[in-house]
């Protein structure tokens, strides 16, 4: 299927390796430019130069944490009259309700929550006068069914999706439209730390905790980047305008709801 974006520009954040790599390269096979942000210097250029080499597409990188004030206005600079966002961050780290103080639902609020506005703001306003935009924010299948050791992650990420459900509607009329991808188990880096965390508490081996988790989703295995990308690739597409605030889950069937 044509996109019908090629030739546009997107800014994919967290996008040196994971479910953010993923949308990258889909966005790229689809002939979008792309500025890719990460924090890990050579870990972003290896993956850009990957991309470059793979589809031809322009590829401009800017290293920096999202959540620090001064690397997010740098990256906004270079992003500056892009097309598309895709907004991504690493999730807070796992724990009990007793463990986390408010200087940890700061960090998880600023990383996951006020970073991605932030982003928004800043870049939306051109979209618009354009009269096309594509915003997709990365968040997690925990904003449908919080995941218990996951409060951090629950509260910051929920609190953008309500962000995005009035923003979503008020921006629609413009030819700009933000959705939401909720991603359950996919093969990163993510899916590794915290299966480390299940194989040390049960006192398993790794093959077995995730072997565990692979049987608990209904397809039998953890998704890939290239799934997620294919999707998130979709959303930005000219065949996407009708779609407006959603929050779409791609967890293989693991969250079991009718709505």
């Amino acid at each position: 299927m044509d996109l019908g974006i090629h030739g546009k520009r997107a800014l994919v954040c967290a996008s040196s390796k994971g479910l953010g790599l993923g949308c990258a390269e889909a966005l790229a096979e689809a002939g979008v430019d792309l500025v890719m942000n990460a924090r890990g210097t050579e870990a972003l250029e290896a993956s850009a130069q990957h991309i470059r080499d793979r589809y031809g597409v322009k590829v401009e990188t800017q290293a920096g944490d999202v959540s620090n004030a001064d690397d997010r206005a740098e990256l906004i600079a270079r992003a500056a009259g892009v097309d598309i966002l895709v907004t991504n961050a690493g999730g807070p780290p796992p724990g009990v309700w007793s463990d986390w103080e408010r200087d940890d639902f700061i960090r998880a609020l600023d990383a996951n929550m006020l970073s991605p506005i932030a982003l928004m703001k800043a870049l939306m306003p051109t979209m618009i006068e354009a009269g096309w935009g594509r915003v997709v924010n990365i968040t997690s299948q925990s904003v449908k069914a919080p995941i218990p050791a996951l409060g951090l992650s629950n509260a910051a990420r929920t609190g953008l999706t309500g962000y995005v459900a009035g923003t979503s509607r008020q921006v629609a009329a413009k030819g700009v439209t933000i959705n939401n991808l909720l991603p359950g188990i996919h093969a990163t880096d993510r899916a590794v730390s915290l299966d480390t965390g299940v194989a040390e508490a049960k006192g398993i081996s790794m093959e077995e905790a995730q072997a565990q988790r692979a049987a608990s989703i209904p397809t039998g295995r953890y998704g890939t980047r290239q799934d997620f990308g294919a999707a998130c690739a979709f959303l930005c597409s000219q065949h996407a305008g009708f779609i407006v605030g959603q929050n779409i889950l791609l967890d293989g069937g693991a969250t079991n709801m009718t709505i």
